[in-house]
């Protein structure tokens, strides 16, 4: 009759019931299951922040693995990041990291629900690997390791504890049981053993409701996030310097730098200053967290093949003869076109004289600079010493120089890429030689020199800007550091090449800007390219030649629309 169900339609609908209800129990024992695991990592990242707040930032196990993972990391993998990512590549890393460990707590929890103790050792896993990660860092102490096996001890013991509570709660996993066509009814599946009774809440007879799982669930969460913030902030505390470099008093230069030129800058609206502001000078290294070293309590040690090994303190270099030196620095991961590149005006005791009052042994070749983090690079202890003016940087556009730029020392050497020429957070001078050792960037496949090869841009008008016909002001910058710039020439759509005007030259340590007035053609996409010659007559190869191993070279070049 209409409106009335057959057995057969009941019997049915009452096994797709069964079956929703047993899928929305499956999901939500799952579910559970990978809230343990995320609250039990989350527990051990925040154990170990607070114990890296006395052992020191770096040694927190994320920080750590993600050290090591740097280090690790293959030069093209990380010219990708820089070329992709910019100055948050440290921030992606990161992010990779902990959505990594958040995956593998799942995926802890999940397996915790069935074996309590093997959910547990893969959360220990994650200590093991923080302590490896500690302990593999050149300048770690026999302290790097405590944050990463607390966290580990206390995430396992977490994970194992939420793991019980949940099989309490809910039973071990259903086995199915067969529904024969015989039956009148589908057989139900049950999630716990026959003698087990429902209790009111939820649980099994005996055991914690589900409701008790989840609330010590979250709760444990909420510690974990506190004690991660507190943590972050207690280590953040602890390391902070910032009184101690505002008390810094940098004396005047007794050799100042002359006066910048008049115009060095063309009135070129969209222009890249001709100085840089701290704010905006780019920032390239390895360094997760960056050293934070109290003037007080640094030194540099300076030895190796030297007569007259020396150890200076803050207060000692900055009672030496300080000179100025406006300077364009350039990182060798720049692209073509690329704005790893900027200029300041600082403050340092010369190098060379520090080099040949220790008293320089023949046979000694390269000059080994090492930062607090470990980092070390290599400069030809010849170019140090043949006249440039190199420097032990304190002052950075006319203060001391911010913490991610080397606070409190730096060195600084013309004509050479960061990474081969200027080491932050400087700790240790050691003359040697090539053959004797490899610094940080070489042993990777850079080039060993790092000279900084001639590079122009284009700046003015922006990438696929619109221009109205007729004429049309170009504008940029470029750079052949310690050799000086000649010329610098432009054309447009392959046509003939143009001199462009050159602003006033500041001296061959900086680079240089131009600027050329375009009679724009008729109405249509345009290319422009730029190319720049260096003083010696070497002009730029049309080719682009990547980063990777000895600074990338070519023309750049951008497209416009003429309206």
């Amino acid at each position: 009759m209409p409106g009335v169900s057959t057995p057969d339609e009941n019997q049915t609908e009452s096994r797709r019931r069964l079956r929703a209800l047993a899928l929305t129990r499956v999901v939500g024992r799952a579910s559970a299951a990978g809230a343990t695991g995320l609250a039990a990592a989350g527990l051990a990242v925040a154990v170990g922040e607070i114990a890296a707040a006395f052992t020191g930032p770096g040694s927190a196990p994320v920080i750590a693995v993600g050290s090591a993972a740097i280090d690790l990391t293959p030069t093209w993998l990380k010219e990708y990041a820089v070329r992709s990512f910019g100055t948050h590549d440290k921030a992606v890393l990161l992010t990779g990291i902990y959505t990594t460990m958040a995956l593998l707590a799942v995926a802890a929890g999940l397996l915790g629900r069935q074996r309590p103790p093997a959910g547990a050792a893969v959360i220990a896993l994650f200590g093991g690997v923080g302590v490896w990660a500690a302990v593999s860092r050149p300048t770690a102490g026999p302290g790097d390791a405590l944050p990463s096996v607390a966290a580990g001890v206390v995430g396992a013991a977490a994970l194992w504890w939420l793991a019980r509570l949940l099989q309490a709660a809910t039973g071990p996993h259903p086995v199915p049981g067969p529904a024969t066509a015989s039956a009148p009814e589908p057989a139900v599946v049950t999630d716990r053993p026959a003698e087990a009774t429902a209790s009111p809440a939820g649980g099994t007879a005996g055991g914690p409701a589900r409701r008790t799982v989840l609330v010590t669930t979250a709760a444990t969460a909420a510690v974990a996030a506190l004690g991660a913030v507190g943590g972050r902030r207690l280590a953040d505390s602890r390391s902070d310097i910032t009184a101690a470099r505002n008390a810094v008093r940098l004396p005047a230069p007794a050799v100042p730098a002359p006066a910048l030129p008049r115009g060095a800058h063309p009135d070129a609206p969209g222009l890249t200053p001709f100085v840089t502001s701290n704010a905006d000078f780019y920032r390239v290294d390895t360094a997760l967290t960056v050293p934070r070293i109290d003037p007080r309590d640094w030194s540099l040690r300076i030895h190796g093949l030297v007569d007259h090994p020396t150890v200076l303190t803050f207060d000692e270099l900055l009672r030496r003869p300080l000179e100025e030196m406006d300077y364009t620095l350039t990182c060798v991961s720049n692209e073509v076109g690329g704005t790893y590149a900027a200029t300041a005006r600082w403050l340092g005791a010369s190098l060379p004289a520090l080099l040949r009052r220790a008293g320089v042994r023949a046979g000694a070749d390269q000059l080994v600079g090492r930062s607090r983090d470990g980092m070390t690079i290599g400069t030809p202890l010849e170019s140090v010493l043949d006249g440039r003016r190199a420097l032990l940087a304190v002052g950075m556009n006319g203060e001391a120089l911010p913490v991610a730029h080397g606070f409190p020392c730096r060195s600084l050497v013309p004509g050479f890429y960061g990474y081969t020429s200027a080491t932050k957070w400087l700790v240790d001078l050691e003359v040697t030689r090539f053959a004797a050792f490899d610094p940080y960037w070489v042993r990777r496949g850079w080039d060993r020199t790092g000279v900084v090869t001639t590079a122009s841009r284009i700046e003015v008008p922006a990438p696929f800007a619109r221009v109205p016909r007729g004429d049309v002001l170009l504008a940029g910058t470029a750079w052949a550091t310690h050799r000086g710039l000649a010329a610098v020439e432009v054309r447009v759509d392959g046509g003939s090449w143009q001199q462009a005007a050159l602003a006033a030259d500041a001296g061959p340590d900086l680079w240089r800007q131009w600027s050329h007035t375009w009679h724009t053609a008729a109405p249509g996409t345009r290319r422009i390219e730029v190319r720049a010659t260096d003083a010696l007559g070497r002009t730029q190869p049309e080719n682009r030649k990547p980063p990777f191993p000895s600074g990338a070279t070519g023309w750049h070049s951008t497209v416009v629309t003429v309206t």
